[in-house]
């Protein structure tokens, strides 16, 4: 059966959780919670040589051994292994995001073919195509094309131009900033805009936080996500000591006072809006924060099944899985212990996160920033003091407001 698959390592010795015992769990009552986000490596490389880029500048290397393009018959795979899942599941809708590298590199009828290729083998399943890009490439020949096919478009920004060029530089050290302005001022057109799924970006501490929060608000985004720089206790973050200190948690708290202050709300910001959900008993809509099962799963260029390529940034293999599309189903890496750690809640945490007052809302924190080389992903983030920081800030100030509120109500 699949999760009697022994999964390839580059460690010494098994680290949780490839040691977890799926088939307990399956007797226990535990049931895998189905994938609905597809993320398809469509491009293995990119245009631009960002110094903090999980996937070529940190722990796996792994993209040197992919092809440069997926193969259209390794799109017609993935996109019937995507229907054979949705249908098997009865999912009436999936999201698929195009990816690399950089999906822009694939090419006008290369996206087109995939965008089509997967909506014409479900077409009784609503098929949400998202493309997650460094802007560099948005022209009008791709706005025609993401206009025609409904295709979302999330852009990478880290900031205003000294901030975003301090790491999203070209092979030859100039900065991006300049093209991806371009290309974000292309796509809020009025006959695109629709299609601006937002800006994200990741936080670097010698850039100001409101004035990194203002510059991306310049563009008028629906959404901005900010992204804390992949690290682990075996390789620490920029700027993150192993102390009480929290240079993080401060960095965002200056974005939520400004974010939270404004007389009228002027973007949604996902890490605080999945935090304060959290806080009054909701749940998130993304992997930072909280215990819901990530239903995330990765299709490298060469139709690998990969777990969350995030992992990338650990050790070399720590994303792998041996699965194929060619040969196996989707359900098949839901049995899979890695992934499956990542689903079962609060049963993954270690002892420091299980007695944690604010563990339901932290969720240990992103499962990548909990490594630490002998214990696994059994550790607490490295980002715990920044988190716990950021958490009972926010939880201070919506509290107050929420007795300000029943007090204006009841007087």
């Amino acid at each position: 059966m699949a999760f009697d698959v022994e999964l390839p390592t580059h460690r010494p010795r098994p680290e949780w959780p490839d040691t977890l015992d799926v088939r307990a769990l399956l007797e226990e009552g535990w049931r895998p919670t189905p994938f609905r986000e597809f993320v398809l490596k469509i491009h293995s490389r990119c245009n631009l040589a960002c110094d903090y880029c999980y996937m070529y500048e940190m722990a796996d290397q792994g993209w040197r051994r992919q092809p440069r393009r997926m193969s259209r018959p390794i799109v017609d795979q993935v996109a019937r292994r995507i229907a054979e899942h949705a249908r098997s599941n009865l999912l009436p809708k999936v999201d698929v995001i195009l990816h690399g590298g950089e999906p822009l590199l694939a090419g006008v009828e290369h996206v087109r073919y995939t965008a089509s290729t997967l909506r014409r083998a479900m077409p009784e399943i609503d098929v949400g195509l998202h493309v997650q890009t460094n802007g560099v490439l948005i022209d009008a020949e791709f706005l025609e094309l993401f206009d025609e096919l409904d295709i979302m478009v999330g852009v990478s920004m880290d900031g205003d131009e000294e901030g975003h060029d301090l790491h999203r530089r070209r092979a030859n050290g100039r900065g991006s900033f300049q093209a991806v302005r371009a290309g974000v001022e292309a796509l809020r057109a009025p006959r695109y805009k629709r299609l601006f799924g937002g800006l994200l970006g990741t936080i670097d501490l010698k850039n100001d936080p409101v004035r990194t929060y203002e510059a991306l608000l310049d563009f008028e985004p629906p959404a901005v996500d900010f992204l804390l720089p992949h690290g682990n206790w075996d390789s620490p973050p920029p700027g993150r000591p192993p102390d009480d200190t929290t240079p993080y948690g401060d960095w965002l708290i200056s974005v939520f006072d400004r974010w939270y202050g404004a007389k009228a709300r002027e973007t949604r910001l996902r890490l605080f809006d999945d935090i304060m959900r959290l806080l009054l008993g909701g749940h998130p809509t993304a992997e930072a924060v909280g215990l819901a099962p990530i239903a995330l799963v990765v299709v490298e260029a060469n139709g690998q099944i990969e777990q969350v390529d995030s992992l990338k940034s650990t050790f070399e293999g720590a994303a792998v899985t041996p699965l194929h599309v060619s040969r196996d189903p989707f359900d098949a890496a839901l049995m899979l212990p890695p992934i499956v750690a990542r689903q079962i809640g609060q049963r993954a945490l270690g002892p420091h996160c299980a007695s944690c007052r604010i563990k339901r809302v932290c969720g240990g924190g992103h499962y990548v920033h909990r490594y630490r080389s002998g214990n696994g992903f059994r550790d607490r983030s490295i980002y715990c003091n920044d988190l716990y920081r950021l958490i009972t800030y926010i939880h201070g100030v919506v509290s107050a407001d929420v007795e300000a509120l029943r007090g204006a109500t009841t007087s």
